[in-house]
């Protein structure tokens, strides 16, 4: 059951996506700041941490799980730190998907080859 949730869920992000695309004129840059922060406001409010529990990966993989991973590592660190928290809690919290995504990055980057777009 836990994989059916997380294909609905994460499908419905995906549908909502598609469909700001399609129907608006929001560019795709637009509507992936857009689901970082909807996570981020989601994720202070304390409605995105149901949402994970029911779907798992479903929801932390999306832009909106790295927008809540981002605000939950500010209010840990702000809990723990204090005012410093604000700063360091959201690239804490997020450093090892950073870091997973820039060194994936640049392994592709060095068995592709890029070509000049026409």
């Amino acid at each position: 059951m836990e994989y059916l949730w997380a294909f609905l869920i994460g499908g419905l992000f995906c549908a909502v996506g598609q469909i700001l695309i399609d129907f608006t004129k929001l560019t795709p840059a637009r509507i992936l700041v857009s689901y970082v922060v909807a996570g981020v406001i989601l994720g202070a409010l304390g409605l995105y941490k149901p949402i994970i529990d029911k779907a798992g990966g479903g929801a932390t993989v999306p832009l909106t799980g790295f927008g809540y991973l981002l605000a939950d590592g500010v209010k840990k660190a702000v809990d723990e730190n204090g005012f410093l928290g604000i700063f360091t809690g959201g690239l804490t919290a997020a450093a090892a998907g950073i870091c997973a995504a820039i060194v994936f990055g640049f392994i592709t980057a060095l068995f592709s080859r890029s070509t000049p777009k026409s």
